[in-house]
């Protein structure tokens, strides 16, 4: 069981809208507790004060071009307040700190990735020390098919085909020499995965993958759909959705 869990019977039901509409509406509810957290951590009159001494500065050193002696002056004044401001700032971003992190967490194991589903094809790779020769061979489950050569020469990665017919967790070994490795790959409808990588010490094999296909959040929108030709993950979605939020929320409520 991974350390965040426990925020699953609580975010799972958003997937079942689709990855965006689960973006989209976590982004909302995050930025909506961190303006408010912010709202009611701070002194709101005080940061109106400094927010509107720090314009009068900007003004000032604007008007002080021709004077380097006072503008120089003038921007180590506007620098503390600058400090002053961030400094009330930072105690609701500590707050708020540990909560996004757990959520971050949760959404990276749930949001980053196409899960495999039952009967399509996927792969695996096994990484090898550099010099090392020979040859690996894997070892699927009773339910999982092999479609490329079991046994394969190394070449510092070596990678396998396979097919899982049935939902749930399947294991597959990698054998070389007298060395021996196992991991899990979750056959699902839902959108969850196992751990990307696996890594081994004191071995030849430092590592095993699952080549998962990355989660394309915009494809629930149109296959085709893009920014601009780019089509962000989770994380980059987030991001976008969360600026527009944060600056909605703050004018909203007239947080400075």
């Amino acid at each position: 069981m991974a350390w965040y869990d426990f925020l699953t019977p609580v975010l799972q039901p958003l997937m079942d809208l689709g990855p965006f509409w689960a973006i989209l509406i976590i982004s909302l509810a995050i930025s909506l507790i961190i303006t408010l957290v912010y709202k009611w951590v701070t002194d709101q009159k005080l940061m109106k004060s400094l927010k509107g001494e720090q314009k009068e500065m900007q003004q000032k050193i604007k008007a002080l071009k021709d004077d380097p002696k006072e503008m120089m002056r003038m921007q180590k004044v506007a620098m503390k307040k600058n400090m002053e401001y961030m400094k009330h700032s930072f105690k609701p971003t500590l707050l708020t700190m540990i909560p996004i992190i757990l959520i971050f967490g949760w959404m990276g194991a749930h949001l980053s990735f196409e899960p495999i589903y039952p009967g399509e094809p996927y792969s695996v790779s096994a990484m090898f020390e550099k010099g090392t020769t020979g040859q690996a061979e894997l070892i699927p489950d009773k339910n999982t098919e092999l479609l490329s050569n079991a046994v394969q020469e190394i070449n510092s990665e070596v990678t396998w085909k396979l097919k899982s017919k049935t939902e749930g967790t399947h294991t597959f070994e990698v054998k070389h020499d007298d060395q021996s490795h196992t991991k899990n790959v979750l056959i699902t409808t839902e959108l969850e995965y196992e751990e990307q990588f696996t890594n081994f010490q004191h071995s030849d094999l430092t590592q095993l993958k699952i080549n998962y296909d990355k989660l394309k959040p915009l494809n629930q929108l149109s296959p085709d759909f893009s920014i601009f030709g780019w089509q962000p993950g989770w994380l980059g979605l987030y991001i976008i959705f969360s600026l527009v939020f944060s600056m909605g929320l703050r004018k909203l409520l007239k947080i400075y």
